[in-house]
């Protein structure tokens, strides 16, 4: 710390010595024109290169500029003209021409199977460079992307350092089947991009309709997310670039707990109302015992006052380092890219670490043949703590385990919540102790790469051969302690597993780029093939008789548990095309499909075709619109499109065989059983999709925006459908169901303020989503999916609601002293829920609309940041409720639980009157004092950053420098019926609809980051 603060001193000094030698610099003047009219372009930045000055031009399209002493390259930039750079050679007058949007229009995007010109990509594609995804530091690529793509819901269900992120594009539009985008990092399928170096990544793609995605087939109807990462030099020489930044966190916000004497004060009560639920003899009542000395002192009172979630949490520190190489020569170039992440949660002794090697080399072999390769090795190493709450773990113990005990005893040993004398409480170990003792060390290795050879065979014709990795090799190990009650208690559990993933592909294709006068035809034709290979291992034993060992040799066990072993494969064989045709720049159409063949499908239906149909008209490129001032850019497009979903479970098509062992005569012999049924007419999941979308440009690009209209409806739904049990089986899977989503993307930037001292502008990115269920098999039965938990499922499948629908009961309050007669009818007494006599739906875990707010500043060489993020619309389904408040006396609760409770004198309440569980019983039912209002308002990420000018950087060496800070999760506005940490999470991580539902959570972290960017000389 205190080196830090020597810096920052440091910097100081730095910033005011440059300030002061700021005089007499000398000045640069114009005039910047449109190169065809000739008419003055206003609002032109023009930026001195390698800094952050620059001005703007005025009304008449002139500008003045202040150039740095060592100001060399002039940028002229603005939204819909081509940028120039321009070297100052000394003049002071320097008059520049910009070539209009209109006819710059060759400015390509990455699309499936290469590129395209922006003006001619019919489908809605959206792009987020690197830079955007640098402004939010982070270990996860996919937490930098969130809110920056309309139509993209990207869910942080945790604040573990390990912790997944739930992806879903334009709604839910499966059951069975996975919701997750097809991941495609340099022209390789990934299953996710969780680990992945952000630092390594130049650009994102997503493609989000049909005909964007239908050159993907069977793996597009989710979405594809396209990376393309950083390559080699693209100036002759050798560059060298560090980035670093290092991060604090703390808990953000405090569940409302019960101390120790509130807790207590619940148990008090609980005695006293125990005669209401139960009836005792004379005498007989049960008696409060606080006799146990090690607990309580001689009036009763709790010698300990512990706040779990103070004492099971800590100041996370996490740093991050990345360091790039990269030169180009005469024929080639190459890149060297090394990163090493440390993270730290804000549970004691959940972390994770990555260490990652990434190299590229391009080469032009010939005039007709160049190579390009892309190697990254990516280890990580993690202790995982739970994200969930299931299972005693310490998410749900720091709110359970009762306050009235320490974290140790005085002689050393780690206390639970059973050591103690005439009370029963629920065995959990407390929460420190699980953290600190228990291990759950995952280890993982990733190859990944690809090489790619390019044959030019004619001007206007391209053949490329592609073949890409993804090797993964898992290790997870566990040891539970001796002492560890419910886990490892008495004798301890030790596991290991090992996994082993081998995914490759091969693609081959030609590409079509030749123009005809006034026509210009693209088209791309290709094959693939690909396979994924997965095979594991794991074992497990108990009975050790101490923890000497820990999960280092599990022989020493004295029962070791049946080992298991895995092996399956799936594979694909595919034919692509896409044809774009345009014509005067203005009128295009293009037609894409592709023909999959899966193994994972009946023998009927092992093919499947999946095209795509999209046009666009470039309104303002038309003579008529030549007059039209206020409009500098006009495009309309539409789209039709089928694309399907192979993402289900292996051999669901096939009767497969289980096997296991059993005991028959005291010996355990192997044994074999059926368990599916066949089906061979089983097909994918199609998705049709229209989208309709307007880009426009006004006001000298002073206002940009950009939306879809879309209607998806996916059919063929993959069910477990019903069958007579007379077969020997309950159901078959078939194709039984479908799902629409309707709804509407927006992208809006506004330039509000663009001066030469400070510009400031504005994005919005908004999504509003309607899903419903549009059919489930003949007779359209509700389905029951889960999750189950206190009374069966908790979700509901119905047509006409939407999916991940909850499903329970409605409390319209607690049952009075006057209404004891009509509680009796149904079995309840005064001060108990008062429920609705049949379940309903009682909410939905999806929101209506998400959206994202960015406002960017740039002061002189000050730039800053304001990023909000928004959901509204959606439920959450609060199950912890179930046991910190609905249950009283077992564990420790929230606060409600005593001051909301209901009483004789306080009847007007939603929280049932206090009723000891170990003496009384409970009134547990999922209903709708467990939901509340999932809409939230989201400080993400502020940031502020300083870039140090040319003579700062001509004494230190270095041609950059860049220093930021930024908060992260600076605040939440949720409703105040939330009791949990963070509106954004989920308990189910696995679950389709399990999004919003969620018993305990591991919370989110407030992290303060200090960043800095160096690009030596």
């Amino acid at each position: 710390m205190e080196k830090l603060t020597r810096f920052s001193y440091f910097l100081v000094l730095c910033l005011f010595a440059w300030s002061s030698s700021y005089a007499q610099k000398k000045t640069v003047s114009g005039k910047v024109t449109e190169l065809e009219s000739g008419k003055p372009i206003p609002g032109v930045n023009i930026i001195v290169k390698g800094t952050m000055a620059g001005v703007a031009t005025g009304a008449a399209g002139e500008y003045t500029i202040v150039l740095p002493d060592e100001a060399e390259v002039l940028i002229f930039s603005s939204v819909g003209y081509t940028s120039q750079e321009i070297t100052i050679n000394g003049r002071s007058v320097i008059d520049v021409t910009l070539e209009a949007y209109v006819q710059s229009l060759k400015e390509t995007i990455v699309v499936g199977y290469g590129v395209q010109r922006r003006s001619e990509v019919t489908g809605s594609v959206s792009v987020v460079s690197g830079r955007e995804l640098e402004e939010h530091p982070g270990f996860n690529a996919l937490q930098s992307l969130r809110g920056k793509v309309s139509g993209v819901k990207i869910s942080t269900n945790s604040g573990s350092p390990t912790g997944s992120n739930r992806v879903v594009i334009r709604g839910i539009g499966t059951i069975n089947a996975s919701t997750n985008p097809l991941y495609i990092v340099d022209g390789v399928a990934l299953d996710n991009i969780e680990t992945m170096n952000p630092n390594d990544i130049q650009s994102v793609e997503v493609l989000k309709d049909a005909s964007a995605t239908a050159i993907y087939g069977s793996r597009g109807a989710n979405g594809v997310i396209l990376v393309t990462t950083k390559r080699g030099g693209t100036e002759k020489g050798l560059r060298l670039e560090y980035n670093g930044d290092f991060s604090i966190g703390r808990l953000a916000r405090k569940i409302d707990v019960m101390n120790a004497k509130e807790f207590m004060e619940v148990q008090r009560i609980g005695y006293e109302n125990a005669p209401i639920f139960k009836n005792y003899a004379p005498g007989q009542e049960p008696v409060i015992d606080l006799s146990d000395r090690r607990i309580f002192d001689a009036q009763g009172n709790p010698l300990y006052d512990t706040d779990w979630q103070e004492e099971a949490t800590r100041t996370a520190l996490t740093h991050n380092h990345q360091l790039s190489v990269r030169s180009k020569g005469e024929s080639g170039s190459f890149g060297a890219f090394l990163n090493y992440t440390d993270a730290e949660g804000i549970y004691l002794n959940s972390w994770t670490k990555r260490a990652s090697v990434k190299l590229v080399y391009d080469v032009s072999l010939a005039k007709w043949l160049s190579l390009g390769t892309n190697t990254t090795i990516t280890k990580t190493w993690a202790n995982n703590v739970s994200e969930t709450g299931g299972g005693f773990h310490a998410s749900r113990a720091i709110t359970e385990v009762p306050p009235i005990f320490p974290v140790k005893w005085p002689e050393g040993t780690w206390s639970n919540s059973t050591e103690i004398s005439g009370f029963t409480f629920e065995g959990q170990p407390n929460p420190v102790h699980r953290l600190l003792e228990e291990d759950n060390l995952a280890n993982g290795t990733r190859l990944f790469g690809n090489l790619f050879l390019d044959f030019k065979l004619a001007s206007y014709l391209q053949f490329r051969s592609q073949v890409g990795i993804n090797n993964y090799l898992s290790e997870n190990r566990y040891y539970a302690p001796t002492d560890m009650i419910t886990v490892g208690f008495p004798d301890g559990y030790a596991s290991i597993s090992n996994g082993k993933q081998t995914y490759w592909q091969n693609e081959n294709y030609f590409t079509y780029t030749r123009e005809f006068g006034s026509h210009r035809l693209n088209g791309v034709l290709g094959a693939s093939w690909q396979q994924n290979l997965a095979s594991g291992n794991a074992m497990s034993a108990r009975g050790f008789t101490n923890d000497f060992f820990n999960f280092n040799n599990i022989g020493a066990a004295s029962t070791q548990n049946p080992s298991t072993s895995y092996a399956n494969d799936w594979s694909m064989n595919s034919y692509f095309s896409r044809a774009t045709y345009t014509y005067k720049d203005r009128y295009t159409a293009t037609f894409s499909g592709r023909m999959d063949g899966s193994s994972r499908f009946g023998k009927n239906n092992k093919y499947g075709f999946f095209p795509s149909g999209g046009v666009s008209w470039l309104v303002s490129n038309e003579d008529f619109m030549r007059n039209v001032k206020a409009i500098d850019h006009l495009r309309l497009r539409a789209s039709f499109g089928v694309t399907g979903n192979t993402e289900i479970g292996l051999y669901r098509s096939l009767a497969t065989i289980g096997s296991g062992t059993t005991l028959i005569g005291g010996q355990r012999v192997a044994r074999s059983f059926a368990q599916r049924l066949p089906n061979s007419d089983l097909e994918w999941e199609r998705t049709r999709q229209f989208d309709a979308g307007i880009e426009l440009t006004m006001f000298n690009q002073a206002l940009l925006l950009e939306a879809d209209y879309y209607n998806k409806l996916t059919y063929n739904l993959i069910l477990d459908r019903p069958i007579p049990t007379s077969t020997g089986f309950g159901s078959i899977t078939d194709n039984i169901g479908s799902v629409s989503n309707k709804g509407i993307d927006l992208k809006l930037t506004s330039r509000n303020i663009n001066t030469e001292n400070f510009t400031w502008s504005t994005t919005l990115n908004f999504n509003y989503n309607k899903n419903r269920i549009e059919s489930l098999g003949l007779n359209n039965e509700d389905i029951f999916p889960g999750p189950n938990w206190v009374a069966g499922s908790q979700t509901i499948l119905r047509v006409g609601e939407p999916v991940s629908s909850f499903w329970g009961y409605e409390r319209s309050g607690v049952w009075g002293s006057d209404e004891a007669e009509e509680a009796a009818k149904v079995g309840a007494i005064p001060g108990e829920a008062k429920r609705s006599t049949e379940k309903t739906i009682i909410g939905k875990g999806i929101p209506d609309v998400t959206g994202g707010l960015f406002n960017r500043f740039n002061i002189g060489r000050f730039d800053a940041l304001i990023d909000l993020q928004v959901s509204l619309g959606a439920d959450i389904m609060q199950q912890f409720l179930a046991t910190a408040e609905d249950r009283q006396g077992l564990t420790n609760g929230i606060s409600t639980q005593l001051y909301d409770a209901w009483t004789s004198d306080k009847q007007n309440t939603m929280v049932q009157r206090i009723r000891h569980t170990v003496l009384s019983g409970q009134n547990l039912q999922p209903d709708t004092r467990w939901i509340c209002d999932g809409s939230y308002i989201r400080g993400n990420l502020f940031s502020v950053g300083y870039n140090f000018g040319q003579r700062m950087l001509a004494t230190m060496g270095l041609s950059q420098l860049r220093v930021s800070l930024s908060l992260e999760n600076a605040f939440v506005i949720h409703s105040k019926d939330f009791k949990g940490y963070d509106p954004e999470s989920s308990t189910w991580h696995g679950d389709n609809f399990g999004q919003n539902i969620f018993f305990y959570e591991y919370p989110k972290a407030r992290t303060l980051t200090f960043g800095i960017n160096v690009r030596f000389k």
